[in-house]
């Protein structure tokens, strides 16, 4: 019989424990409704419909879900997000850290620094390990689409964090297997002071602050094994 390790969760350096709030922007309808705002809110309207006809789904949906006002939630498909190759390449890294972290553990003990590993001499002998199990957690990470990686995800999220967690199992041949969830994370706004491709921010900040548009949390959940 196998037992669960309860130390300190695999892959936990580097990530923070809380996802990040959103932007320091005026609160909603904070400002008063200036002229050129209903303008920007008119632009707006013209780009999701504009988005929408060259079948950028994702990011019209954003747009429109932002100028609707409710401040809902919105979800999105996190396996589609997931099956993009650098994402993918992003979450195998932090798998392949836990299986080795894991192994490191339970063939000898908790030196894993990531580099130096124990010796050979000091770990356990075969005939001694057991099937064990490690939790495991990422903590929140930043994560960048380019419009090079999708120009659908990139106009929709642009950068969304995420966080896998899970378990590790080692069996007692030191094999593993990995049960894991990927969730992500994102407070759709619009930051004061950034621009993109030249275009600031600034102007559509204004329609959240002026109660003509409002900001919203991102959430999606994929669940993997490996």
């Amino acid at each position: 019989m196998g037992q669960t390790d309860l130390s300190r969760p695999l892959g936990r350096d580097g990530g923070w424990a809380e996802a990040e709030p959103p932007c320091r922007n005026a609160a909603f309808a904070e400002l008063p409704v200036r002229p050129y705002d209903l303008l920007t809110l008119g632009a707006c309207r013209v780009l999701a419909a504009l988005w929408s006809a060259l079948r950028l789904r994702r990011a019209a949906g954003m747009l429109r879900h932002y100028l609707r006002g409710t401040g809902g939630n919105r979800r999105v498909d996190a396996d589609e997000l997931l099956a993009l190759p650098p994402v993918r390449a992003v979450v195998d890294e932090q798998l392949d850290r836990w299986r080795a972290e894991a192994l490191d553990r339970w063939a000898g003990g908790e030196r894993w620094s990531g580099e130096g590993r124990w010796p050979a001499e000091e770990r356990w002998p075969m005939d001694e390990r057991t099937p064990v199990a490690y939790p495991a957690d990422s903590g929140w990470r930043d994560l960048l689409i380019t419009r090079r990686v999708h120009p659908d995800w990139w106009l929709a999220l642009r950068c969304v964090e995420f966080r896998l967690t899970g378990t590790v199992r080692v069996d007692a041949a030191g094999r593993t297997a990995v049960d894991y969830r990927f969730a992500v994370h994102k407070a759709w706004n619009f930051d004061r002071g950034k621009s993109e491709l030249g275009v600031p921010f600034a102007p559509f900040a204004r329609l959240h602050e002026t109660g003509l548009a409002r900001e919203f949390t991102v959430t999606g959940e994929a669940f993997g094994h490996g």
